[in-house]
């Protein structure tokens, strides 16, 4: 009998129809039945003959799956396999918990820090090596990126490889003054066979999906962007909808996938019912339910909307982007995931060049109001290989607090922050989301972002003892204060990025 992991992927692979076009014309899906789930998916053409069904179980234990379809006169395909513990490190797929929060299938809380890398895995074999050695020493458990190329300033290469059969335009004729240009009606630049997708790109993508996955890191990943010369964003409607099947029918068994309908979905050429008819494609097809979100530019979509999981969202605005998450959260009623705040560097592009405390202080600012905060690196370097986009190695400063600050995230008892508006004097109070917790009065954060206090005095009631903690957010120390109860002072080192942390004490037998 074959054997799998829970949350990893069971494979039937199965010759089949070669035909006309394989891609359209012929189907496969499965069925698979164990005493706790019943799950039926749609299978897919991995070329060369190759039809795939893939299957994530949740659950321990026996199985037996039903293939069939038009893709072979096989007939019903029948067989058995079973199920054991997951892998360490394995938690399955991550779920909204507690309304704005997140937790894995497991139980197990989830924090995200997220980062930006728009098609780091379009580069070459090295620089995706040097980018992964690079997440592996972070604190990020999230990534951005795209599955169509991108063609943006710092990104006029061409990819490693192409979604589907053709042949791109020749890229020799492009330059300085032109490049933009090639925007304008980019199905007329180049041939491609939108109904015939190229396997080798999306096995690639599998590949780096799973890497990603043996991290530790959700692989959020980016439907369709208006960065495009290659015609991937004119696609019509059916060629887009073909598209959406396929790649759900491809990746949807992968446990760390979440799925992103655009980035900066308002610049495409699409209407609102366009969007809504992909959401449905998606919440259809995918039978585990994996996040989905949609990203803005300018309007915010409406997040309400009972398929979308969590907002995805970007505000770049000096000081106001952590600063809304509770205005946001209050409107949604759903996790608040700013995915763009601007990007730590030195571009001459408005939104690309914070400072590292700059970036530091959103993240934290965020944070502490119950938000989930995104990264992105954005530094001119002799080599052009910005990390938003290409990957490779990091170049500044905040990546390092960025981990600092995960850590003291998943320090929350219960689950999640939220903030205390009511002792928002100064700067940011944190409190747990758990109404428990919060009853009890068992811990406080409080954040004083670019203020600089040499002290403050603090009054939770006369009766409870605290442990108090002195955060240095930037050097990412934590520092001891001594146990208070009733009015007390905590000294501080009058410099910014600092927090005080007090938690209750507990009396151990």
């Amino acid at each position: 009998m074959d054997k799998v992991f829970k949350w990893d992927i069971f494979e039937i692979a199965l010759s089949g129809n070669t035909a006309g076009n394989p891609f359209t014309d012929y189907t496969i899906r499965g069925v698979f039945k164990g005493e706790q789930e019943e799950i039926e998916t749609e299978g897919f053409y991995d070329g060369d003959g190759i039809y795939k069904v893939r299957f994530m179980p949740s659950y321990e234990g026996v199985y037996r799956y039903f293939i069939t379809g038009n893709y072979s006169d096989a007939g019903t395909v029948t067989g058995e396999f079973e199920v054991f513990p997951a892998k360490s490190g394995n938690h399955g797929p991550v779920k909204v918990s507690n309304t704005y929060h997140f937790t894995y299938a497991d139980s197990t809380p989830y924090y995200s820090v997220g980062t930006t890398c728009y098609v780091w895995e379009l580069q070459s074999d090295d620089r995706i090596k040097e980018t992964l050695e690079s997440l592996s020493e972070s604190g990020f458990n999230k990534i951005r990126f795209c599955i169509f190329p991108k063609h943006y300033d710092y990104n006029f290469n061409e990819p490693r490889s192409y979604p589907y059969e053709g042949t791109p335009m020749d890229n020799s004729v492009l330059t300085e003054d032109n490049f933009w240009g090639y925007t304008d009606n980019p199905k007329e630049n180049n041939e491609w066979d939108f109904t015939r997708f190229n396997p080798g790109h999306f096995r690639h993508i599998e590949n780096c999906i799973k890497k990603l996955g043996d991290i530790g890191i959700e692989a959020d990943l980016i439907i369709m962007h208006p960065y495009d010369r290659w015609g991937f964003s004119k696609m019509s409607a059916y060629e887009d909808d073909l598209y959406i099947n396929y790649i759900v029918a491809r990746f949807a068994a992968y446990h760390n996938v979440w799925w992103s309908l655009a980035n900066e979905y308002d610049i495409l050429d699409k209407t609102i019912d366009d969007w809504e008819r992909y959401a449905q494609i998606i919440c259809t097809k995918d039978p585990y339910g994996h996040l989905r979100s949609i990203h803005n530019c300018i309007p915010f979509y409406d997040y309400t909307r009972p398929w979308v999981t969590h907002c995805s969202i970007q505000r770049q605005d000096i000081y106001k982007t952590a600063e809304c998450t509770n205005e946001w959260r209050g409107k949604y009623k759903k996790p608040v995931v700013i995915d763009e705040m601007a990007y730590e560097g030195d571009i001459p592009h408005f939104w690309g060049n914070i400072t590292a405390e700059e970036m530091v202080r959103r993240f934290w600012e965020c944070a502490m109001r119950g938000g989930y905060p995104g990264h992105g690196e954005t530094y001119m370097n002799k080599d052009n290989v910005l990390w938003w986009s290409h990957g490779g190695k990091f170049h500044g400063e905040s990546w390092k607090r960025v981990k600092f600050l995960h850590k003291i995230m998943c320090e929350t008892p219960g689950l999640g922050l939220t903030s205390d508006a009511k002792m928002d004097y100064m700067g940011v109070t944190a409190v747990p989301q758990d109404d428990k917790e919060r009853e009890n009065k068992t811990y406080f954060i409080y954040y004083y972002s670019f203020m600089q206090p040499s002290c403050k005095i603090f009054h939770i009631d006369d009766e409870t003892e605290y442990e108090a903690e002195v955060i240095d957010t930037w050097n990412m120390t934590v520092e001891k204060a001594g146990t208070f109860k009733g009015k007390f002072k905590i000294n501080l080192p009058g410099r910014p990025y600092m927090a005080v942390r007090l938690k209750k004490r507990r009396n151990y037998q």
